[in-house]
């Protein structure tokens, strides 16, 4: 039989108030807590190289930071975010290296029925973030659940990205949809 937690990752219909699951939430808090108050950026690296499930060496995030647990949350090296990133992981969040998201950030995993009954009864579900390598998301991007983005994918201010997109492209809207191709230029052999 899976766990609550087991069942969340999976993306299958969990109950958020299982005693694990709010032991996870109550530690994800006490490190919100530390990462929002701390001024000095290379101690607020620290907390979230002890926080999150993994992250490459290199990584700077401004405050304030808002997620559900943060060891879901897998970040590549060369990670940026600007102010007031929230990452709601009840799915993994795995973002490849050389990362860079403006301000007012969100990355949502979570979704909730949409029969009423079955809402109201509190069970949640989720669906996994999956994002390549190079990316580069502006001011007030959502990414909502399920989505998977290939490398080299820019999204412009404000879009919200509802499905999952390939590599080399520029997105934008809302719905988010492919505004051009980016020209990879291939650096030529000595």
């Amino acid at each position: 039989m899976s766990s609550e937690y087991e069942k969340m990752i999976a993306g299958e219909y969990y109950s958020p108030q299982d005693a694990e699951l709010r032991e996870l939430a109550a530690r994800s808090r006490d490190f919100q807590y530390c990462f929002n108050q701390e001024r000095d950026s290379e101690k607020r690296s620290a907390i979230i190289k002890e926080w999150f499930g993994s992250t490459g060496e290199n990584l700077a995030m401004k405050p304030d930071l808002v997620c559900d647990y943060g060891v879901n949350i897998h970040l590549g090296e060369n990670f940026y975010s600007n102010w007031n990133l929230t990452m709601l992981d009840v799915c993994p969040i795995t973002i490849g290296k050389n990362a860079m998201l403006g301000p007012n950030c969100q990355l949502l995993t979570p979704l909730h029925p949409l029969d009423p009954v079955e809402r109201n009864s509190g069970v949640e579900y989720g669906a996994p973030i999956k994002i390549g390598d190079n990316f580069w998301a502006g001011g007030g991007v959502t990414i909502l659940p399920g989505v998977t983005l290939g490398d080299n994918v820019v999204v412009g201010a404000g879009a919200v990205v509802t499905k999952s997109f390939g590599d080399n492209v520029v997105l934008g809207g809302n719905p988010a949809r492919m505004i051009k191709e980016i020209p990879i230029h291939k650096e030529e052999k000595a």
